[in-house]
């Protein structure tokens, strides 16, 4: 009997009525929105309807919510698949007769066009709402498991006695391809791929919903789910399912109408915790190296950290390893449980592209075991000089067939922006090229500039729709940089501008005589004024400094084969740099 009893609390605890809500408003209130736009990554005006999709939620925050249900025809396998049973048979409830459209509130048995999403979302959104609707995840990051409690509330009779309740799960921020007809949704474009947004990914409860009742005025019912967050969605070809990037919604539909259980009555997002019962746990996720110009081997990266722990976090000590190099930091502050924040570090990284490790191994002064991987870069730059306070540059883009997806711009040392261009005219009539000058005019000396080049399809200014190409040029025509087209979603290049007698000299510079090159045993610098040499390897790394004289001698006996910067330091601090090769 005892046995009996148990688990009749537990089913109780599932659904039961009670004055008692915690999260749902008793108070009466108009429908909320769902949108489910009908989608795909192969269809060409899809984004047009993202676009539109995106307007409506930001006119109307907190009430109205699309889903990006990818099905049907224009809906690859390939890389993001974004294919679920929960999206086919979503679709299979509606008559669709082209892509994009979609259902408001699952109003009509046919999808709507794009051009009336927004008209049908107004007469819904100015509707009384038979019930509120509200609740909460909360997930634990370390078994992955979300405990969903969903609460209903009828503020007035609705026609039926049984309606249906359903909790979807979509994620955010999923980079792939996405055919685009007519740069419709250019916000969305990021470094040449598209950044997919409210992607529905799983439905918890049943896909139409699972039954609830009674549903009569002043009724509050609760149900409580237990989910599994699965590492990957998709076979073949799936997407992992980032916990940051996830929102769970719920909504409450009417009856079902022939296939699909409509129409909805009202819906929400859920409130969405990461907490665990552990008293010391800090969460770290989102390492970046900023974006700025830095013509140094010193780069700066920032981590979020979440304290989803029970006690205050109050320091925390992590390591970055790049390579062969670790580097210890500390933060202290003052982080209560649930709060978030961001901790910046800044180490040298040397010349290359790498994948790091960031580890938490201190957390309150207690041992803790924390890491994830980061992308770290540090690009060589070249150097040019100028007279005066500003100078200009020459952009040459040799664009292909493809112009309108071709964009650029230049970033200087703190993170602004100082220069973009693009996109450019699609030439008709086959691959070919076409040369863009761009005039970027008055840049400070004595600055680091960071240009980048983004293609939209992610497939460079070249090969089969024309060879595409791009240079720049200084004030005095001398070309310092040059790309090729074939750089895919985006190509990246470093440069300073030194102003005479502050940095590189170029009259000072050809005096110095750097041989032999290649070099074999000893490396010969010749020159007057010479307080130091530098040799770096190809990785950035400084290998030897010699102190200067009239005919310095670099022994580079133990050095391995290969190129080398070796950096001339003169007595008043100007530098000049040249490329030399060691073969033994």
């Amino acid at each position: 009997m005892k046995k009996f009893t148990l688990i009749l609390i537990a089913l109780l605890s599932m659904t039961f009525m009670s004055k008692a809500q915690q999260y749902v408003s008793t108070e009466p209130a108009n429908r909320n929105v769902i949108l489910e736009e009908f989608t795909g990554r192969n269809c060409g005006y899809c984004t047009d309807g993202h676009r539109i999709a995106n307007q409506i939620m930001a006119q109307n925050p907190g009430r109205v919510w699309a889903i990006n249900v990818h099905t049907g025809g224009y809906a690859p396998t390939s890389y993001p698949n974004f294919n679920t049973t929960a999206s086919a048979t979503i679709i299979s409830g509606f008559s669709v007769s082209g892509y994009p459209s979609g259902v408001v509130n699952r109003t009509t048995s046919s999808a709507l066009d794009r051009g009336q999403w927004s008209g049908q979302t107004n007469t819904q959104l100015n509707q009384a709402s038979e019930c509120n609707v509200a609740g909460i995840a909360r997930i634990n990051p370390d078994t992955r498991v979300a405990t969903i409690i969903v609460e209903v509330y009828y503020t007035g009779n609705s026609s039926y006695d049984e309606n249906y309740l359903t909790v979807a799960m979509l994620q955010d921020s999923i980079l792939g391809s996405q055919s685009d007809y007519g740069n419709y949704n250019p916000t969305q474009w990021l470094n040449g791929q598209y950044v997919h947004m409210h992607v529905l990914r799983d439905v918890i409860t049943p896909t139409w919903g699972e039954a609830i009742s009674p549903t009569s005025a002043g009724t509050l019912i609760t149900k409580t789910y237990e989910y599994q967050i699965p590492e990957v969605i998709g076979n073949p070809n799936g997407v992992d399912v980032v916990l940051d990037h996830i929102i769970f919604l719920a909504w409450v539909s009417e009856r079902y109408q022939g296939t699909a259980t409509r129409p909805i009555l009202t819906a929400c997002e859920l409130e969405k915790t990461t907490l665990t019962d552990e008293p010391i746990y800090p969460a770290m996720s989102a390492v970046n190296q900023v974006v700025a110009a830095s013509c140094t081997l010193e780069k700066s990266f920032n981590f979020n950290v979440t304290n989803i722990g029970t006690e205050t976090l109050t320091s925390i000590k992590f390591n970055a390893l790049v390579g062969a190099d670790s580097h210890e930091f500390e933060w202290i502050g003052e982080l209560a449980s649930g709060e978030n924040t961001k901790v910046d570090f800044s180490m040298e990284i040397p010349f290359g592209d790498y994948t790091g490790t960031l580890s938490i191994t201190e957390a309150n002064g207690q041992a803790y075991e924390s890491s994830m991987e980061f992308a770290a870069q540090s690009l060589e730059w070249a150097e040019i000089s100028a007279d005066g306070e500003t100078t200009d540059i020459k952009l040459y883009i040799v664009q292909d067939q493809f112009g309108e997806q071709i964009t650029w711009e230049l970033i200087n040392s703190a993170g602004d922006v100082v220069a973009s261009g693009g996109p450019y005219s699609h030439l008709t009539g086959g691959p070919q090229t076409r040369p863009n000058l761009e005039n970027i005019t008055g840049l400070s000396t004595n600055e680091c500039y960071l240009f980048r080049i983004y293609d939209s399809n992610a497939n460079g200014i070249c090969c089969n729709y024309g060879e595409g190409y791009y240079y720049m040029k200084d004030a005095d025509g001398n070309r310092f940089i040059e790309g090729a087209g074939d750089y895919g979603a985006e190509d990246n290049q470093l440069f300073t501008i030194h102003k005479h007698g502050d940095g590189v000299n170029e009259t000072e510079a050809a005096s110095f005589n750097v041989y032999p090159n290649p070099a074999n045993n000893k490396l010969y610098v010749d020159g007057e004024g010479v307080g130091a040499v530098e040799v770096y390897n190809s990785l950035g790394q400084k290998v030897i400094t010699v102190e200067g004289t009239e005919n310095t001698v670099v022994d580079v006996t133990s050095f391995e084969n290969g190129v080398y910067v070796v950096r001339v330091i003169t007595n008043e601090g100007n530098v000049s740099t040249k490329k030399v090769t060691i073969a033994h």
